[in-house]
């Protein structure tokens, strides 16, 4: 047996196309393309790179797209002033503030002082509120795309049994909401979780986010299962890889993703989807 791959990059790529084809439907209307600012603090050097991919991702769908670079020592003061500047802006539609952030700089004030209608992150309280409600409107972008990769499996998910691995805000909790209101039944795993990989040998769904190269070994997969791995990880040779091993996870398991090319690019084509239905919102007096 061996696995199908969930190709990221190519239904990535399909999503990217579906949006520039109606934000070029939007302008041939003669209203303004949807615009996302996304703010910077400091040079972290991985934090550099996500915010290229960024900005290559919205001009390449026609967005409005501005970047604000501001120096390490920015005080929390200021960041939150040009973030109200921004919720005032009628042009931008999405504010994404790149994290980590400077020490000195708390990352839940600054998340929540971001209008829940400009979140195009997902992580304000009130869109993640909404998510446990299920009544989502901007859903963090990971797990949205995970869904998204998913449903081109074509598998029916109500009642399958779903791991994760991982309990952040940014992907394990909101991921664990996902699979909740898509009717699986959910069990999230942590530092704490005794006999992990008994848990995860009862997954028809695993979705791993737990940031250790090669943590979940191929014997822990129960066959047929599908894989999601959310880690990017660099070893010592430079190559990136996932918290799965590859290899041997992929002769037990029906899809699986791969690292790179798997869970990353859907991450930034969920965040393109959100900016353009967080436009649409302003545009319908959202």
């Amino acid at each position: 047996m061996s696995a199908q791959i969930l190709d990221g990059k190519a239904i990535a790529a399909n999503l990217r196309k579906a949006i520039q084809q109606e934000v070029a439907i939007i302008t041939g209307s003669g209203q303004r393309p949807p615009g996302l600012a996304v703010v910077l603090v400091g040079d972290n050097p991985a934090s550099q790179i996500y915010v290229r991919n960024k900005q290559k991702a919205c001009e390449e769908v026609g967005f409005l797209s501005e970047l604000i670079r501001l120096e390490p020592g920015t005080r929390e003061s200021d960041l939150l002033a040009l973030i109200d500047d921004l919720n005032q802006r009628e042009e931008i539609d999405g504010i994404l503030v790149q994290l980590p952030l400077p020490g000195q700089i708390d990352e839940e004030t600054v998340i929540e002082r971001i209008l829940p209608t400009k979140d195009v992150d997902g992580f304000h309280p009130y869109n993640v509120g909404r998510l446990a409600l299920r009544m989502p409107l901007l859903r963090p972008c990971t797990p949205k795309g995970v869904m998204t990769m998913l449903e081109h499996t074509g598998m029916e998910l109500a009642g399958k049994d779903a791991v994760i691995i991982g309990q952040s805000n940014i992907v394990g909790r909101p991921m664990a909401l996902e699979l909740l209101m898509a009717r699986c039944t959910i069990t999230v795993c942590h530092s704490r979780t005794k006999n992990l990989a008994g848990k995860v040998r009862a997954a028809d769904i695993l979705v791993s986010a737990v940031g250790r190269p090669g943590f979940v070994a191929g014997d822990w997969i129960q066959p047929g299962a599908i894989v999601i791995d959310v880690g990017i990880n660099r070893r010592e040779d430079g190559k990136l890889c996932g918290d799965v091993d590859f290899t041997s996870a992929s002769k037990v398991a029906d899809w699986i993703t791969p690292v790179p090319g798997g869970v990353g690019p859907m991450t930034i084509a969920t965040l393109l989807e959100n900016t353009l239905q967080a436009a649409k919102l302003h545009n319908n007096g959202g």
